[in-house]
Parts: C-alpha cells; structure tokens; sequence
C-alpha cells in the first residue's frame, strides 16, 4: 500500500525535516550566511508581490508544458544543484532522480554530492544535469567536467558565486563539518534522533563522492579557494564543453551583459538562497534588471526564495524561462523521503495550475509582467515587450 504524506506545503516539510533530523543536518539546510537576513529577504521580496486575477477566461485545460534550450519539460521547475543531499535521507539523490525521470524535469548533481557522476547519469538519464564548483586546480575541474561529457551529461552548470566559503554562523556553532568529526555534542544529537541515525547507519555515512585522488582518498575542501572559477576560466570551459553551458550565481545585470557575449547558452540568475552574501539584494528583484541586459530571447532560470507554485508563477512573470527548487526539495526529503519529496512537487503543480487559472492562461508562455499588479493602468492593445516589461518592473518601488 502506498504511504501517505503529511505534506501539503514548504512549511509542513520544514516543520517534519526539523523533528527528524539532527540540529546539525538541519542547520546545514536551512542556514545561511551572517545574521541569514538575506535568505529572509529573498522569501518576504515574493510576499509582497501580488498578482492582478483576470476573469472570464476558457482555463478548463492548462499546460504547463515549457521549452528551455532547445528541449521540452512537463513542468516549469526542476531541482537544483545541492551537495550532500544524501545527509537528510539515504536515498535522497535516487529520490530526486527518480522523481524527475517521472515528472519530466531536470534535476541538477552538484559536484559537492554524494552519489558519483557516473551513477547519477545511469539513474536519471539526459534529465541529470552536472553542476561544477571549480576546486583545487584547473586540472581537476575539467577532469571532472571530463567525466560528466564521457557519462553522458549535455548540460553543465559552472557555479561562480562562492570564490570563498561564506561564514554560516550555525555551521560553526555545530561544529559542522565536512566529512563529520564526531564530537561528543554531534554524539547526543545524533542519539536524541534514532530515525535518522539508525537509517545513516545503515546506509554508511555520505560523503563527496567526486572528488577522489588516485588512491581512492576523498579530496574534498569545503573551505576551498574557489576564486579559481573566472572569466578566462569560463572561456576555457566554453571551449572544452560541447553541450550547453550555464552560468549559476549571476546578480549583476553588467556581469550577465558579459556572459552572454561570451558564449553561455544559459544564466541562472541566484543568490545562493542567502548562503554566501547576508547583504545581497533579494533575486526576484534582480531578475527583470537581468532579463533587460540580456534581452527577451535568451534563457534565464532562476532560484531562492521559492517556497511554493504561486512563486515559480511570480519568477516566471518577473522575466524568468524556469525555475529551480532547493531547500523546499531537501526538508520534504528530510521529513519523508521520496514519499515527501513527491508530495511536495505535486503540491506545486497544482499550486500553479490554480494560479495560471487565477490569472487566465492556459499556458506557460502566456504568462507575462501584466500577471504581476503594480496598481497602473495598462493599455494591452499596444503589448510591451518581454525587454520593455523587466525595465518597467526593474524600476517599480
């Protein structure tokens, strides 16, 4: 008999992920950098964006069928690049495969995970995408950019938003690291949560799995240098990768004038939810300044601060092509695994099903800036373009 879930929203995946597991791994999730005023901010800039309802519109049958670089997904959304997800369940890697191999979206393996390159290619297919923090040397980053073009991959994210570690004062307090040093307080936080210890246990401690020396040794450094990751770097790389290339962390609408004209065939515009700068401005804000440097034709995807559809509804309104999910995607797993993690994606299509009916489209590329309210008056016999509507929402108070 199939099990039921508890989850109906972000916040009950949250609520459940926290009684589950240890305040370390927990804290690993949710934390950010600083005073985490930034990862707030990202959340409260989409509470206070509201959108304008339209009446009267044929919405029995609604797609939300997209196109993003030449291919075709189900869903407007996949799951982004996180490393250690096997740390809130064993399986959580598999899960999300699994999950985006059914719902047709894709899913995206962060160099830092703990399932290797080649086996997540053979789980999730062409729906799995490499993500790439550049660590130790140039050598070792395209040897590793090596192996994801040998396994298959035809997507490749370069991460360029952490060249140093942030300080996530939750990390430290825990004494968080990478792999775990079993410390006498992680000893009773462990003990005082069974469920998570007695199935890590079983399954063996995660660790990264892509970097390895030629004895086997893990390589990984989460404090690593990664500054290494720069705009000869991303030439380079333009070069070497044959399959379409992704830029991921990218703010400044100057920086993205700069990656486009340099041959990226995606930016995927991120604050890293809050976990690098406390200060960063929230993205949804910095999304239609991107769209205007860039133009209306070229994709954007976007991340942080989505906690559920009527946000994937509102990022795509603000100039994005689509959108990725994190944290929300690691408490569902945390609190039930891949019973929760399905729960949790199917609360979002229908979230945007109702929304796009709401607003009176029946399809994804209908969705434009006249779904976001900014109290104006708008003449729609004369339509602005995708450019012209992210200045106009840039410059909203």
């Amino acid at each position: 008999m199939q099990q039921s879930s508890r989850i109906f929203s972000t916040e009950d995946a949250r609520w459940l992920a926290q009684r589950r597991l240890p305040k370390l791994v927990f804290d690993f999730v949710e934390g950010a950098a600083g005073r985490e005023v930034g990862t707030a901010r990202n959340v409260c800039q989409f509470d206070n964006v509201m959108l304008q309802p339209r009446v009267m519109a044929d919405v029995a049958q609604c797609s939300l069928a997209t196109t993003l670089m030449g291919k075709s997904y189900k869903v407007p959304f996949g799951i982004a690049p996180m490393g250690m997800c096997n740390l809130v369940h064993p399986k959580a890697d598999a899960s999300i495969a699994k999950a985006a191999t059914a719902m047709d979206f894709p899913m995206c393996l962060s160099s830092a995970a703990s399932t290797s390159i080649e086996d997540m290619a053979s789980m999730a297919g062409l729906h799995a995408w490499f993500q790439l923090y550049f660590g130790g040397s140039q050598e070792a980053s395209l040897a590793m950019v090596e192996r994801a073009q040998m396994a298959g991959y035809d997507t490749l994210i370069l991460t360029v938003d952490v060249p140093q570690v942030s300080r996530r004062v939750r990390d430290l307090r825990n004494g968080f690291t990478v792999p775990f040093a079993m410390t006498p307080r992680a000893f009773l936080d462990f003990a005082t949560h069974p469920s998570w210890s007695l199935s890590t246990l079983t399954a063996g401690a995660p660790r990264p799995m892509n970097f390895t020396d030629s004895k086997g040794s893990n390589t990984f450094d989460r404090g690593a240098n990664r500054s290494g990751a720069d705009w000869a770097f991303l030439e380079i790389l333009r070069d070497k990768w044959q399959g379409k290339l992704v830029v991921k962390g990218v703010t400044s609408a100057a920086d993205a004038s700069r990656v486009h004209s340099l041959g990226a065939d995606a930016i995927y515009v991120s604050n890293h939810g809050g976990r690098q700068l406390d200060s960063v401005p929230p993205s949804i804000q910095l999304l239609p300044l991107i769209r205007a440097a860039v133009g209306p034709e070229f994709p954007l995807l976007f991340d942080s601060g989505i906690r559920n559809g009527e946000d994937i509804v509102k990022a795509l309104a603000f100039g994005a092509d689509f959108v990725m999910l994190g944290r929300p995607a690691l408490f569902a797993l945390g609190a039930e695994g891949a019973v929760g993690l399905n729960a949790l994606l199917t609360s979002f299509v229908t979230d945007i099903t109702v929304v796009m009916a709401q607003l009176g489209i029946r399809a994804i590329d209908q969705l434009g800036s006249d779904a976001i309210f900014d109290g104006k008056i708008h003449n729609h016999s004369d339509p602005e373009t995708k450019t012209q509507a992210a200045l106009r929402l840039a410059t909203k108070p």
